[in-house]
């Protein structure tokens, strides 16, 4: 018999503020822009208030099941990473989010939920609001969000 492991994620929420943490990194100026400007466009997407998971800036959260682990993730994010801006979007990007990908502007894609971009100025803000929008609505069809 197998047991499942439960919350056994490394990265968790914490009770660091995004702005102290911010104020805690060597980013730039550009990069401490566009968090402020991601976390404003995430709040008003998930009506969910931002919660550092370690390094990553989240918003809501769901409890997950897989096969061999469960545990808490949140629903959506991003984290500043150094080549470029991870944003999640955990139900991936196959249906509903796939037709918005057209037209978002210049992005990578992989490891089925990290949406990668180098500078907002790359990408349709309006369209990145559709998709974190979009892909937020398929993953309530399976999930409870907190």
């Amino acid at each position: 018999m197998t047991t499942k492991a439960t919350n056994k994620n490394k990265t968790v929420p914490t009770t660091v503020s995004a702005d102290d943490f911010l104020a805690s990194q060597a980013f730039s100026e550009q990069e401490h822009a566009a968090a402020q400007s991601l976390i404003t466009l995430f709040e008003q997407v998930t009506g969910k208030s931002c919660v550092m998971w370690g390094k990553i800036f989240g918003f809501g959260q769901y409890h997950y099941q897989g096969r061999s682990s469960e545990g808490e993730w949140m629903a959506t994010g991003f984290a500043l990473r150094k080549n470029a801006i991870t944003l999640y979007i955990m139900c991936g990007f196959s249906g509903a989010v796939a037709p918005l990908l057209e037209d978002l502007g210049k992005y990578k894609i992989s490891g089925g939920s990290c949406l990668y971009i180098r500078k907002l100025a790359d990408v349709d803000m309006a369209i990145l609001e559709k998709i974190i929008k979009t892909g937020l609505d398929e993953l309530t069809k399976g999930h409870d969000i907190q």
